[in-house]
């Protein structure tokens, strides 16, 4: 699901866990700027760090694109990669020098006052500094203007093949900085997160160890939450004792806004308040996980308040179950794609999402004796990594290394039924394709075991 944004989420978040607690190999980072340099084809790429919250209480969260290029976890850096590029001659017969690979990270100078906040920082004068972040060189921000321009100077087709994230205030500054440098004010920088998606959906050995982590938490919290549910509890009751799992698990945060939806709210597919009191007789929607060193999970479980599903309940509960295993059994790895919402017509044929619509669309009614299709209102799944909802290519067929959820739902206020199940799954060397969240209950059996 489209998860709801986590700007004034409660502030116990921003207690303890300042830091990712494992990392990817130094040298995995520099792989990847590696091979974001080989796109950029005689260019560079200009990222900059995320902003610092404007309530400085709330926790901080890197930049993907920067935090997947540098693993670096703090505010006001930035990150210059210059491709390899050959000798030329421009339009007016200037001989352009050839100039070798350079990857720069720019660390702001440190300020001893606001350090007796936030504690010690690094800044290129630390000791050994190179070492710490994986970097051959490591200047201070104030270095950024010379460098920049003189990469510029040297040859001024450069900066047509200038890179960066156009969406960020500070990129806007740098291409500025750009235009003024070569007497262009009307310079535009090309956006460099989409070189970046093909990288991000193959998820390397060690990018899985940290979403593996995030789902044993996860899971974890969502067994906690379940043992928890009977009538007369609050939701947010629920929500909190599932964030405090996740922390106790080891996770800096929750991968988004924890939802409980229980009764008519099960049925809203973006429901974040959690502020009705759960009443025996209907179900409860717990679609809530956890972020371990910045890599998500998401899982969602559907509950009965008060410990037993109802002939009805357990009918259309099966019904999304056997959606999901449908689906996880189609599975090709290099054949079929995620699909969407938009994508269930009868000339598709390759999608996942298709192949559970089918499924449901087949297997039972409504109260008026119409297929249950009609309830299944959003796509089958999505990427995960970085991000719960990773950026990816949806022309793309799923295959090796790609991390992605299942979660048919079925949504019926008029009976008061909302239900959606599910799991992180990733594809591996071989093809096949692994639940990460398997150890948590998901038929309605061992669900009704699990919440006594």
């Amino acid at each position: 699901m489209r998860k709801p944004h986590l700007a004034a989420l409660f502030l116990l978040l921003a207690a303890t866990v300042a830091h990712a607690l494992d990392s990817v190999p130094q040298s995995e980072y520099r792989q990847r700027r590696i091979a974001l340099a080989e796109k950029l084809k005689g260019g560079a790429a200009l990222l900059f760090a995320a902003e610092e919250p404007q309530l400085d209480f709330m926790p901080y969260r890197q930049d993907e694109d920067f935090y997947y290029l540098s693993g670096w976890n703090e505010p006001g850096a930035a990150l210059l990669i210059i491709s390899a590029g050959p000798a030329s001659i421009d339009r007016l017969g200037t001989q352009i020098p050839e100039h070798s690979y350079r990857e720069v990270l720019f660390l702001p100078a440190r300020n001893l006052v606001t350090e007796k906040y936030t504690g010690t920082k690094m800044d290129a004068a630390t000791k050994d500094v190179t070492e710490k972040t994986g970097f051959a060189e490591v200047m201070s921000m104030s270095s950024l203007p010379q460098v920049l321009g003189s990469f510029l100077a040297e040859d001024r087709r450069r900066a047509s093949s200038l890179f960066t994230q156009t969406d960020m205030p500070s990129a806007h500054a740098a291409v500025e900085f750009t235009g003024t440098t070569l007497g262009n004010s009307g310079l535009s920088a090309k956006e460099v997160r989409p070189l970046l998606i093909p990288q991000r959906m193959v998820k390397s050995d060690a990018e899985i160890d940290l979403l593996r982590k995030a789902a044993v938490a996860s899971a974890a919290a969502q067994k906690a939450g379940m043992k928890a549910i009977r009538p007369g509890v609050r939701e947010r009751t629920i929500a909190g004792l599932e964030l405090a799992k996740m922390l106790e698990g080891g996770c800096e945060r929750p991968s988004y806004a924890p939802i409980v939806g229980s009764g008519i709210n099960s049925t809203t597919l973006h429901y974040s308040s959690n502020e009705a009191t759960m009443e025996k007789g209907d179900v409860v929607v717990i679609d809530a996980a956890c972020e371990y060193s910045m890599y998500a999970s998401d899982i969602t479980r559907t509950m009965p308040i008060g410990g037993k599903f109802t002939p009805r309940q357990r009918e259309l509960y099966e019904i999304v179950l056997g959606a999901h295993r449908a689906a996880a059994a189609a599975f090709v790895a290099g054949k079929m794609r995620l699909g969407s919402v938009n994508q269930r017509g009868p000339e598709v044929t390759d999608t996942l999402d298709k192949i559970a619509y089918e499924y449901i669309n087949t297997h039972g009614k409504d109260l008026h004796g119409e297929p249950l299709g009609k309830y299944f209102l959003h796509g089958l799944g999505h990427h995960v990594g970085i991000n719960v909802h990773d950026p990816y290519d949806p022309a793309k067929p799923l295959d090796k290394g790609n991390v992605f959820t299942i979660e048919p739902g079925i949504y019926i206020p008029e009976e008061k039924i909302g239900i959606r199940i599910e799991d992180t799954y990733y594809v591996d060397a071989d093809g096949k394709l692994v639940n990460l969240t398997t150890n948590l209950p998901v038929d309605t059996n061992s669900v009704e075991a699990g919440m006594r």
